[in-house]
Order: structure tokens, then sequence, then C-alpha cells
């Protein structure tokens, strides 16, 4: 072969190369969005606890190419929810900047709230730790601190109650869970009026005094528990 031919055949080769490499990433890139999207899917009518068999089902690929994608439960679980967890703490900075902190608390829990209605894992990922995700982490860790800010404000100004604690927000939730849970494609109108009745006992105006509050770990070892009965159902 001459030295012309060899380097023509040289270059046809590594494009040959490069337009199999390129088809690769995209297979991989649409394996990966179908496996995020079915995830979505799943989590959010199963829970966190869903098997990873379906997600792989529903998108259409085998349950090998998902734990090449997604060796761990948890990694899938982040990139699914990656957006969610922007559009929660979007949703505190937006309660934050309302010139009224008591509504934006009350905006706050209902945009929560909703959220919540809308996807069942929600809830898990809230209160679920990620250690292998610094960005999911510190993203829900700015969220509490946020809130934690708010809610001071919103008792500074007189309208929320003086004995109401973050942990209350996380009793909230559950209580929430349970109407959606029971109350199951009903849930877009019984669990908006839970939170109203919710937020009116919130109300400083109409504050009676309460039980103590649990402590952040007896909310903790109860949600642990939680997210374990559901994984072992």
């Amino acid at each position: 072969m001459t030295p012309t031919r060899a380097k023509a055949a040289a270059r046809a080769r590594s494009d040959r190369s490069d337009r199999d490499g390129q088809a690769l990433r995209c297979d991989a890139q649409a394996n990966r969005s179908a496996l995020v999207a079915a995830a979505h899917e799943v989590f959010a009518e199963q829970g966190l606890g869903a098997p990873m068999a379906e997600v792989a089902r529903r998108a259409g690929v085998g349950i090998a190419t998902l734990f090449r994608r997604f060796p761990a439960r948890d990694d899938l679980i982040t990139a699914t929810f990656a957006a969610t967890m922007s559009d929660y703490t979007r949703a505190i900075d937006v309660a934050a900047a309302d010139p009224d902190p008591w509504l934006g608390f009350c905006g706050y829990v209902q945009k929560v709230c909703a959220m919540q209605a809308y996807d069942r894992g929600f809830t898990d990922v809230l209160t679920r730790i990620f250690p292998n995700d610094p960005w999911f982490e510190a993203e829900r860790d700015r969220a509490f601190r946020a809130f934690a800010q708010l809610i001071a404000r919103a008792k500074a100004v007189g309208g929320l109650r003086p004995d109401f604690a973050a942990e209350d927000l996380v009793m909230m939730l559950m209580a929430n869970a349970g109407v959606i849970n029971a109350t199951g494609s009903a849930a877009a109108a019984t669990s908006p009026r839970l939170v109203a009745y919710l937020l009116q006992a919130c109300a400083a105006e109409v504050a009676q005094p309460l039980p103590p509050p649990p402590t952040p770990r007896a909310m903790y070892t109860a949600l642990q528990r939680l997210h374990q009965r559901r994984e072992t159902c």
C-alpha cells in the first residue's frame, strides 16, 4: 500500500471510530435520560423504595444498563430529583424575599406540600441523607437554614405562633403524606385543605399552649423507621 493510500485508510478508520464513539455517547445519554424519566415516574407513584427492575422496564433498558449508569440506588435518586431540589431551594428563596415574613412562611409551606402531593418520593428525598452527593446535601442544608431564618422573622412580626419549631414542618409533611397516600386521586383537593387547617393552627393570633415539640433526634429516628418500612414493602 502506498503512503498516500495508507494515510487515507488511517483517516477513514479514525473517522469511523469517531462516528462510533459519538454514537455510543449518544446511546449512553439517551439511556440515562430514559432512566431518569422512568425513575421520576416510578418514584412518584411508589416512593424511593420502588423496585429498580421496574425503573429499567419502563425505561426500555436492561437492569445491567441501569446499574452501569447508576451503580447505587442513591445515584439514581439524586439524578432524578436534582431539578426538584432546585425547585425546593428556589421556593425558600421566594419565601425569604417576601416583604411579609408570615405570608412568605405560609406560601412556602403551601408550595412544599403541593410538591409533595405531586410526587410521593419528594418527602423521602428531603429527609434522606446522600453522603456521596455534596451538592444535593449542600442545597438541602441551605434551604433548612433559610427556613429557620424565615421562622424567626415570621415570629418577630407576630404572624407565626412563638412555639413553632423547625421539626413541626417535618410533622406537617408526614401528616400531609398520610392524607396523600390515603386519598389517592383525591389528594389534589384534600391535601390543600389539610394544609390550610395546619397553617391556621400556626397563626399566632389563635395560638393555644401545645405539648413540647419532638427533638430533632426523635424525628430523625422516626423518619429512618419510615424509610425502612417503605423499602421492605
